[in-house]
């Protein structure tokens, strides 16, 4: 009897993997699925039949960290915009994803299109097969094929999706670069702290244990703070190492999730930064699935999960829910101020009423990103001087500590 080779989630999150016997694929999914497992990768081994290793039991089960399966971004870009190429010629979908599988050069992705492809044979819809690996395809780019294949449109959907994903690493790379720079002086800083704590104070100390003068109080404080630095430096990295875990679960939560969210949002300079992104990317997913066929209530909630933020998220859930309800989209948004601007949605409601709304979300997702850019770039510019000025403040600081109670010195000698 043929073996397959599986990779499932148990109930509990864990990722195992294992072999087990089945006449066919679609019965080997069934007793999988038996076992109270969520099955991500299923294939014929090779071999053929022998003792398959079941779950908990035997050398074949070994718990996966997923390290070297992740699909780059370049190679789900290039996936996306094949397939949409070769649907648009015409080619057969199973022959499609036979050509992708052959031609892709990564081996994580050559194996992750092959699992696609035997799961859509099985007759899976192919967004019901991406959602079976999340690690690969994000829960908006799933959406949006499941719009496609509502839409009949699924060719279209998956050209407008590579742009997208290609604009999204473009302004991404932009975003990255901007902050490169200040990210290298923060590390500069802190690591000349550092050195000047741990090195260089204690030198000094031995000038001036000589002397049973007083020292100033501006240096006993940068001598207390190296002695803590060295006395129990490990102790402080584990302890910000523990707080910066604890914070990072805390995040990831729904409740702290949402309190991040809606804190940032009210920074000055930046929440309002943040708010615009989102609602530039909301109209460029909104404009490009309308553009591609999608009816306006399915785009609507595939653009809402574009957004990121889970405070905006809800909001803009009201506005969909009002357009269920009849109401026109430019007024629907017109209630959520955080997000849309006054002329924004002047701006759609024309659209609407003149039957360009596609077009016009697509122009308004252009000038946003262009305003953003130059934004990014000025707090950029203005954030390197003041990064400068407190290093300088610190060293100087430190400096000046350490020199004041040497012109004392001459003092206490005579």
């Amino acid at each position: 009897m043929p073996q397959f080779a599986y990779k499932a989630l148990q109930p509990d999150g864990v990722a195992v993997e294992g072999l087990i016997e089945a006449p066919n694929r679609q019965e080997a999914l069934r007793l999988v699925e038996g076992r109270a497992l969520r099955p991500v990768r299923l294939g014929e081994a090779p071999g053929g039949a022998g003792g398959g290793a079941k779950v908990g039991a035997g050398p074949g089960l070994r718990l996966s960290l997923g390290g070297g399966n992740k699909i780059s971004a370049r190679a789900l870009e290039n996936f996306t915009r094949l397939l949409s190429s070769l649907l648009a010629a015409g080619v057969p979908f199973s022959r499609a994803l036979v050509i992708i599988h052959r031609e892709a050069a990564e081996p994580a992705a050559k194996a992750k299109w092959k699992e696609l492809h035997d799961l859509v044979i099985d007759g899976m819809p192919l967004s019901d097969a991406m959602a079976r690996s999340p690690e690969t395809f994000p829960r908006v780019y799933v959406a949006m094929v499941e719009a496609g294949e509502a839409s009949g449109f699924l060719d279209v959907v998956l050209a407008q999706i590579a742009d997208f994903q290609s604009r999204e690493k473009e302004l991404k790379g932009k975003v990255a670069t901007a902050l490169m720079y200040p990210a290298i002086l923060l590390v500069l800083a802190l690591g000349v702290l550092i050195f000047l704590l741990v090195f260089f104070i204690p030198r000094f100390q031995l000038v001036f244990q000589g002397f049973n003068a007083e020292l100033p109080l501006i240096t006993r404080m940068i001598v207390g703070v190296s002695d803590a630095v060295r006395g129990y430096g490990l102790f402080l990295a584990a302890g910000l190492a523990v707080g910066a875990i604890s914070a990072r679960h805390w995040f990831r939560s729904p409740q702290g999730r949402r309190a991040w969210e809606g804190w940032i949002l009210r920074v000055p300079t930046l929440g309002p930064l943040l708010a615009q992104f989102a609602m530039a990317r909301f109209c460029r997913m909104l404009g490009t699935l309308l553009g591609a066929g999608v009816p306006l209530i399915s785009a609507l909630n595939v653009a809402r999960r574009s957004i990121g933020n889970q405070i905006l998220v809800d909001a803009v859930a009201e506005s969909i829910d009002r357009v269920k309800e009849g109401k026109a989209l430019g007024k629907s948004l017109a209630q959520n101020r955080a997000l849309f601007p006054g002329a924004i949605v002047e701006m759609i409601s024309v659209a609407e009423e003149s039957g360009k709304l596609d077009a016009e979300l697509l122009r308004i997702a252009n000038t946003t990103e262009g305003d953003l850019d130059r934004q990014l770039k000025a707090v950029v510019a203005l954030a390197e001087p003041v990064m400068l000025f407190v290093i300088a403040a610190l060293i100087g600081t430190i400096f000046i500590g350490m020199v004041i109670p040497i012109f004392s010195l001459q003092d206490h000698i005579k």
